[in-house]
């Protein structure tokens, strides 16, 4: 499978949470080899999951203490004899020194839990690599995508999915079982064939988010380069005023809402071009071109690096005030206004200007905020279809909005200003209110009766040019029956 596919969710592959042929299995004995970190957390799991545990380790006596007392730990010999289901807790470049044990492991099942330390470093994977030195017994792979920490801590403060693979049904079936005791989730996710891509899932960083955060860093960039050419470069050179002050907070401060607000109609841009789509074809079957497919896969990621954007501004405007620059220009004003002898210098549309930008900035966060925390899984699941839709849609596009009028009090009158173009350049703002007011007027057109009714329609399974017009065939059929009434009336009375 490929690399792409591996970002995708696990749609395609069958939860045996609540299978009914799943059986309780607490109370019978497991085995553990091994005496590292993830065989000690497997091992308390499994105690106070209400199983046996035999641990066989090469040092019996050296390991005791550190497990658990409820735990049996002794000779791997030994504990591999006291039980049927054994989880081989040891590297792969130590598989050949359980060779001694091939004729007490006939028929045993081996659950493989390791890792790999790269990406398919390998052409074959631990669990295909096991079964080959064990013929005789039965090799399911399972438990390598849940941590030591999860383990120790329960399946609820941690990845709750025991990814399971395996070519023995029953095997598998025995596995899930303990997996769904001890409170995971147990996925089937095929044969032994599948084992290579369950190991490279832990070894993956992010894969979700690689191509937001590229996202999220070109416009950053893009941006700050922007900001430093008009508010660094353009003074030095014209005025030969050094600016380089500024960057460290106020470029990056100009910067950062720049990001985020447009990331934030990134995550609604999607969605429209989808309804544009659908609109010109007639139909939902369709299917999206591949980017635009990603595109609407990733939009929970670039949401949240849109909050995490607008959460840093809020900060870094916080800190302004607390500038040793901020200070001296304060002194400075002071002076200039002292020398000139004005005494009041109360502007009345700056007051209100700034007052609506802070309350409209705060509601805004408010609002990313709520939108942030909604789409964390363990949020997620606690609400219905419905809210959820409201918060991530309704309010998130009110978000995009607030955002919007935030953004035009702080522009307010600049844009008409020319000595706000600096180098010819307009203000940054005016070039981050492009994708948004265009995401907002198409969200606006879709809103119009004849539009949304038609896109309505699309999306509950009409398409165009496959249906008949129903009213207009029942029409016809209502007139031409008045039709034949009246001619059979005309002939009875002839």
């Amino acid at each position: 499978m490929s690399g792409g596919d591996m970002a995708k969710p696990l749609l395609g592959h069958r939860s045996m949470e609540g299978d009914p042929s799943i059986t309780p299995a607490a109370g019978r004995t497991i085995g553990v080899l091994g005496s590292g970190d993830f065989a000690r957390s497997l091992a308390i799991r499994l105690v106070c999951s209400g199983f046996k545990v035999v641990v066989g380790s090469r040092n019996p006596k050296r390991k005791a203490s550190l497990f658990p007392s409820a735990a049996e730990v002794t000779f791997q010999a030994e504990a591999v004899k006291k039980t049927d289901v054994i989880f081989v807790a040891v590297f792969r470049e130590h598989y050949s020194t359980l060779c001694d044990l091939a004729d007490v492991l006939v028929g045993k099942i081996l659950v493989d839990v390791s890792n790999n330390t790269e990406i398919n470093h390998r052409k074959e994977s631990n669990a295909e690599y096991l079964a080959s030195l064990f013929p005789a017994c039965t090799v399911v792979k399972g438990f390598n995508v849940v941590s030591a920490w999860t383990l120790q801590s329960g399946a609820r403060d941690g990845n709750k999915q025991v990814l399971i693979c395996s070519n023995n049904q029953e095997a598998k079936r025995t596995v899930a079982e303990i997996a769904q005791v001890m409170g995971f989730t147990p996925v089937d996710m095929g044969c032994m064939s599948s084992a290579c891509e369950i190991e490279n899932i832990p070894l993956r960083l992010l894969p979700a988010w690689k191509i937001p955060i590229f996202l999220a860093l070109g416009l950053f960039l893009c941006f700050f380069t922007y900001n430093l050419i008009r508010q660094v470069i353009h003074p030095y050179i014209r005025e030969q005023k050094n600016k380089l002050y500024k960057i460290p907070i106020e470029v990056v401060n100009k910067t950062l809402p720049c990001v985020a607000y447009v990331m934030l109609s990134l995550v609604y841009l999607p969605g429209v071009l989808a309804a544009c789509s659908q609109l010109y074809y007639g139909t939902k079957y369709r299917r999206f071109p591949d980017w635009l497919d990603q595109w609407l896969q990733h939009r929970k990621q670039i949401g949240l690096l849109s909050f995490f954007c607008a959460a840093l501004h809020a900060v870094y405007s916080l800190c302004l005030p607390m500038r040793r620059s901020h200070r001296y220009q304060l002194i400075e004003t002071a002076v200039k206004q002292a020398v000139e002898k004005k005494m009041n210098i109360w502007v009345e549309e700056e007051v209100w200007r700034m007052e609506i930008y802070i309350s409209v900035g705060i509601i805004a966060l408010g609002l990313l905020s709520l939108l942030a925390i909604t789409s964390l899984p363990s949020i997620a699941n606690s609400l219905n279809w419905r809210e959820f839709s409201f918060i991530q849609s309704t309010l998130g596009f009110i978000a995009l909005v607030i955002s919007t009028l935030h953004t035009l009090t702080y522009g307010w009158s600049r844009a008409f200003d020319e000595n706000q173009y600096k180098f010819y350049l307009p203000p940054t703002y005016t070039l981050t209110l492009l994708v948004p007011c265009t995401v907002i007027l198409a969200k606006v057109i879709f809103n119009l009766p004849c539009i949304r009714q038609r896109l309505l329609r699309i999306r509950r399974g009409w398409e165009k040019g496959r249906y008949v017009n129903t009213d207009f065939l029942g029409f016809m059929t209502a007139k031409i029956s008045c039709l034949l009434s009246v001619w059979i009336h005309q002939g009875s009375e002839v």
